[in-house]
């Protein structure tokens, strides 16, 4: 009784850990895609000043084309995020499935014990019925 007591506290860690895990890589995602955004702001702001938005231009901004390439990298850093995600969803899921069958186990467990001791106490009152009919 007492390990699976344990082992219930395990998978209930395991859940949070990985529940821990999928939203760290969400609030990077969300992350990235406001710096995309506010990098993409940027871009358009200095080809704007500049008047040139063709990056082969040789006086396109040298900040424009530096913001342009770091908007590039955090767009594929988000997709990256994007296969991490679906594997820590899925490792959540199935730290999920792990505690629901050790908390049904459980369950299962403790109900046949209350009906061991529920028979045994409606035993008990037979037997002193019993006893007492015949007295």
């Amino acid at each position: 009784m007492k390990s699976r007591d344990t082992l219930i506290r395990l998978r209930r860690f395991q859940v949070d850990e990985k529940r821990r895990r999928v939203a760290q890589i969400e609030m990077m995602m969300a992350d990235f895609n406001r710096m995309v955004v506010e990098l993409d702001r940027e871009v358009a702001h200095e080809e704007a000043r500049a008047g040139i938005t063709d990056p082969a231009h040789f006086a396109y901004p040298t900040y424009a084309r530096a913001a342009a390439t770091r908007r590039d990298n955090m767009r594929q850093s988000a997709l990256a995020l994007e296969g991490q995600l679906a594997e820590a969803k899925a490792e959540l899921g199935e730290a999920f499935e792990e505690l629901k069958k050790v908390e049904i186990l459980e369950d299962r467990e403790r109900s046949a014990e209350r009906a061991a001791a529920g028979a045994r106490e409606q035993a008990e009152m037979d037997a002193i019925g019993l006893g007492r009919a015949r007295a």
